[in-house]
């Protein structure tokens, strides 16, 4: 019998989260206030996050071990499957074997929960009553409100608004975990206000939903802010699926040649690839790593390297990453989890340093290998996804023109259950892609912020 998927049991799920920061061979850039521009400390982050959080954010260590309550919730649904794909494999008629871990397997239907429940732990911890996030496809805060469920916290979500209306059952799941739902930009605050006051039929974007939720966050002390995404600390919750795979590989007698992962903010990316790049990086074995990012939104490919804000309205610290500019606002394409206007910090270092490589697909490509991924498979991936798939997909063609057999791992980070309004809109044939000019791209990197 040929093996199709590979299980761990809950005894064998991680103990510690890897922080790849201990083994980067140079170290990150300094992170900087938005206001004096001098390097931030813990007290400048405080009002935002719980300590625990911020000491996670700037470690240098290369474990930190899970708290036990985190753990015996992650069991619900961890360890997640390794799949060997097959019959995408035959479908494809490639000498190649693809493997994919799959992440939708998890309560709220994709990887966030990893971080959420984390993040959710340790604001109780510290005695906060409330949590305020930002959205995008809806699968972040379907995570928080699932892990604020848990934790008895009030969780406010401000969602994108293209989101908001294309996935109206997203929202509903959030609000049956308990959860507030406002779609950004609101009336509710400065940031928002001034937004509509200047595009009154705006669309939205994670940047400026950030804004919103940051502003809310820090007008009380029972209140803190989450984030799903491109922090240090987030990326770092998300290395058990790494972890595991490496596990998995190993019963399989097999190691990746190549990893593919999408990328938006980066924190499915990491979870699949860090592990596996820290091995690397130790001289232990070679790995090539490509990160997939949508046409729509193509900070890494098309962006500049940077310090910018994380928020539209500059309320964030500066960091320096991958940016289309803070002020960028990409179109309304499906991929609402990819619609940020940059990459976070530890993905856009490893670009720089040549650990990883960078691509990007257009939406109707990545919709074609979706269903062509469903029909072989049987599980239909979120449009995010989908640009892990069509990367893999690629990879694997790639093989067969070559005549070579390689091993390709990528993380199905999520299911499309509450999408099925973009699958329908590319079958009716509704569906288009999205080309910036080079100078729409110069105009939104002209906001850059001054950095001495």
């Amino acid at each position: 019998m040929e093996t199709v998927k590979y299980l761990l049991s809950e005894r064998e799920m991680p103990e510690f989260w890897y922080n790849i920061v201990a083994d980067l061979p140079v170290p990150l850039p300094t992170v900087l206030h938005p206001g004096t521009k001098q390097p931030v400390g813990p007290a400048d982050l405080a009002p935002l996050f719980p300590m625990a959080l911020i000491l996670q954010e700037v470690s240098t260590e290369r474990t930190i071990e899970i708290p036990d309550e985190v753990r015996s919730i992650y069991r619900q649904w961890r360890p997640t499957p390794l799949y060997r794909a097959r019959r995408l494999e035959k479908a494809l008629d490639t000498p190649a074997k693809i493997y994919y871990k799959y992440e939708g397997v998890s309560p709220a239907g994709s990887h966030k929960p990893n971080t959420a429940v984390a993040q959710a732990y340790y604001n109780k911890q510290e005695g906060v009553k409330r949590l305020v996030t930002e959205t995008g496809a809806g699968q972040w805060g379907s995570s928080l409100a699932f892990a604020g469920a848990l934790f008895d916290l009030e969780v406010l979500v401000y969602m994108v608004k293209v989101s908001f209306n294309h996935k109206p059952y997203r929202r509903a799941l959030m609000e049956t975990y308990g959860a507030r739902v406002v779609a950004s930009p609101s009336e509710e605050t400065a940031a928002g206000r001034a937004i509509l006051a200047e595009h009154p039929d705006s669309t939205g974007s994670l940047g400026i939903a950030i804004s919103e939720a940051v502003e809310v966050a820090v007008q009380r002390d029972d209140t803190r802010y989450a984030l799903g995404s491109v922090l240090n600390h987030v990326l770092l919750h998300q290395t058990v699926i790494g972890q595991e795979a490496m596990a998995q590989l190993e019963q399989a007698g097999d190691y990746p040649d190549i990893i593919v992962g999408c990328t938006g903010g980066g924190s499915n990316f990491a979870g699949i690839a860090f592990p596996f790049i820290g091995a690397k990086m130790r001289g232990e074995r070679d790995v090539r790593v490509v990160a997939v990012e949508p046409a729509a939104c193509p900070s890494m490919t098309r962006g500049k390297y940077a310090y910018d804000y994380g928020d539209t309205a500059g309320m964030t610290p500066l960091v320096k990453m991958h940016t289309l500019g803070h002020t960028f606002v990409p179109s309304g394409f499906h991929a609402g989890g990819l619609r940020y206007h940059g990459m976070a910090p530890l993905v856009s270092h490893l670009l720089e340093l040549g650990q990883i490589e960078a691509t990007n697909v257009q939406q109707l490509e990545t919709f074609a290998a979706g269903i062509q991924f469903a029909r072989a498979e049987g599980i239909l991936p979120a449009p995010e996804a989908n640009h892990a798939v069509a990367g893999a997909i690629n990879e694997a063609l790639r093989c067969k023109e070559e005549g070579v057999s390689k091993t390709i791992l990528f993380n199905l980070c999520g299911h499309g259950h509450f999408d099925m309004t973009a699958y329908t809109d590319y079958m009716a044939g509704t569906l288009k892609d999205f080309e910036y000019s080079s100078e729409e791209v110069a105009m939104a990197l002209a906001g850059l912020p001054s950095v001495g």
